[in-house]
């Protein structure tokens, strides 16, 4: 059964191979991270690393058995109100399975139980059926329009303190 984790330096090796070998993928519905990405890896990584230990941002990643990478699921913009902002992305491997459904799902528990957020947002472009779906069955409602890199999409919200 895949296993979600923090974040860690150890991960890097295969976070890094995770967004290499879904970049295309991931073009197709969010914008490309940039050839600078994957040559500054190394620094990037730290610098999240850096970021999520000062307690501003939360990094998951879902792990399949043999260790590579399955979604990435991210709380930023933490706020001392109690709210951060979600994003996910899954490997197009395994797209249809429900894992970005049980990756947000177990992370809005870690969200609450954990970190002690009372409330998520995420936002999804409207051409992207996938992510509002799993936005949808993990109890996420939408509140309104936003423009995501250019293009129309929907923000929504979830109250974790019900």
């Amino acid at each position: 059964m895949p296993e979600l984790q923090r974040l860690t330096a150890g991960h890097a090796d295969a976070l890094l191979d995770f967004e290499r070998d879904n970049r295309e993928f991931f073009g197709r519905s969010v914008p490309d991270r940039g050839d600078d990405y994957f040559t500054g890896f190394a620094t990037h990584h730290a610098e999240l690393l850096a970021v999520q230990a000062a307690g501003l941002r939360h990094y998951h990643l879902l792990l399949d058995d043999d260790g590579s990478v399955l979604g990435r699921f991210n709380l930023v913009d933490v706020t001392a109100d109690g709210s951060a902002d979600l994003g996910f992305r899954v490997a197009e491997r395994a797209t249809g399975r429900g894992v970005a459904t049980d990756g947000v799902r177990r992370v809005c528990a870690l969200a609450r139980e954990e970190y002690g957020l009372r409330r998520l947002y995420a936002s999804a472009a409207l051409d992207n059926a996938g992510s509002l779906g799993v936005l949808r069955r993990t109890g996420f409602t939408p509140v309104g329009a936003v423009v995501l890199s250019g293009r129309p999409g929907r923000r929504h919200v979830l109250d974790l303190a019900v």
